[in-house]
């Protein structure tokens, strides 16, 4: 009895362990885009077609991940598959050209996403079990992992430490929160009964109506993660050591509201969060559109950053109220659409702002942030506060 009340104490920790590893991996990549991007000869919109590789990537394993996670359980995929993503981080760093950064990005893509189906159904199955909210936080710790990701990506570019020392440091704290979370894990495998039709045939249109709505927040989420040193260096023409500020504040936000996210879920709502997420991601994105000095635009993905800090973890949290599909696949079918989002999200950018603006792009995103509020609005599964 008291192992188990051990055990049951050190999954929670484990869990945020492992999302602040995953979050550590993506904002070490996204702090390097603008050097590897120079250092490369890259035009915005061969940039827009290497992020479009990553949702390649992703889409290729959603029907896979929701299958293994269901057959054999969270933890399994964690054990065995969490160290690619790091893997392929290090592989970036090498990429001497072009091409070969589109292949490992395909790969980091393909890794990312298994990881990430995997650690939010862990995160879902330990709330279950410990009877604690934890997906807010946990989220939070992602987000918290993109803080330090930018503050480790800012000190390393201005001590002149090059792409790949930068990663294999990001690769060896990986390891080590990995190391200690994988033994503290739960692996509840969800018995389903046998089919042969497709994931998608067995889905309702509240999974898809709540997909779309993490789509639409996530798509803003990669525009702010992998185009906001962009931004600031072309739109808001900051000096090259200010470049990530405009990330770091935009992330530093994400974090706190994330933190303090369960109680402002309990107190008002995910209907009413919800709306106001999309409201405040608008606000921000056109601010930053119409007015592009530097002290606005801190101010702006502050206000984006904080918009984007609980939809997510409010449409993952309601996906287990859907009882007619096995809550592995739920979320694997859910967090694929919504991942897919924020992959897809910066090619768009890309492509738009080669042909008109980058400022153009963050008013297009800014208008998801509209459908956002008015989707969540409509939607019954969010008329109740719980």
């Amino acid at each position: 009895m008291h192992n188990t009340e051990s055990l049951n104490a050190k999954m929670p920790k484990a869990c945020f362990l492992l999302f602040f590893a995953h979050g550590l991996v993506f904002s070490s990549w996204a702090s390097r885009i603008p050097i590897i991007k120079d250092a490369l000869s890259i035009n915005e919109a061969e940039l827009g077609t290497l992020l479009l590789l990553m949702p390649i990537g992703q889409i290729s394993t959603m029907v896979l991940a929701g299958k293994l996670i269901s057959m054999y359980g969270s933890s399994w995929i964690i054990k065995r598959c969490f160290l690619l993503y790091p893997m392929f981080l290090l592989l970036i760093g090498l990429a001497p050209s072009y091409w070969v950064l589109a292949a490992v990005l395909f790969f980091f893509g393909v890794s990312g996403n298994l990881c990430n189906i995997a650690i939010n159904t862990q995160a879902i199955e330990i709330e279950g079990i410990t009877k604690r909210t934890l997906l807010s936080s946990c989220h939070g710790a992602w987000c918290f992992a993109g803080l330090v990701g930018a503050v480790v990506g800012l000190l390393m570019i201005n001590l002149g430490v090059g792409t790949f020392y930068h990663f294999i440091v990001a690769f060896v704290l990986v390891f080590l929160l990995w190391l200690y979370s994988k033994a503290h894990l739960t692996n509840i495998i969800h018995k389903v009964a046998p089919q042969r039709q497709s994931i998608f045939k067995s889905v309702n249109p509240t999974l898809v109506a709540l997909g779309i709505i993490g789509f639409l927040s996530m798509a803003i989420e990669g525009a702010m993660f992998d185009w906001s040193g962009v931004y600031f260096q072309t739109i808001v023409k900051a000096p090259e050591k200010l470049v990530i500020v405009g990330y770091t504040s935009f992330i530093l936000m994400m974090t706190l509201g994330r933190f303090v996210g369960n109680r402002v879920i309990e107190k008002y709502g995910k209907r009413l969060v919800l709306q106001m997420c999309g409201i405040l991601m608008s606000t921000g994105l056109f601010l930053s559109v119409f007015f592009p000095e530097l002290w606005v635009c801190i101010i702006a993905f502050m206000i984006i950053g904080l918009g984007s800090s609980l939809s997510v973890p409010s449409v993952y949290s309601t996906v287990g109220k859907v009882s007619t599909v096995a809550p592995s696949i739920a979320l694997s079918f859910v967090s694929s659409i919504s991942f897919l989002g924020f992959l897809m999200g910066p090619p768009l950018i890309g492509y738009i702002a080669e042909s008109f603006d980058l400022r153009y792009s963050y008013g297009l995103f800014a208008c998801f942030g509209i459908l956002l509020s008015v989707m969540a609005g409509q939607m019954k599964i969010f008329q109740h506060k719980n």
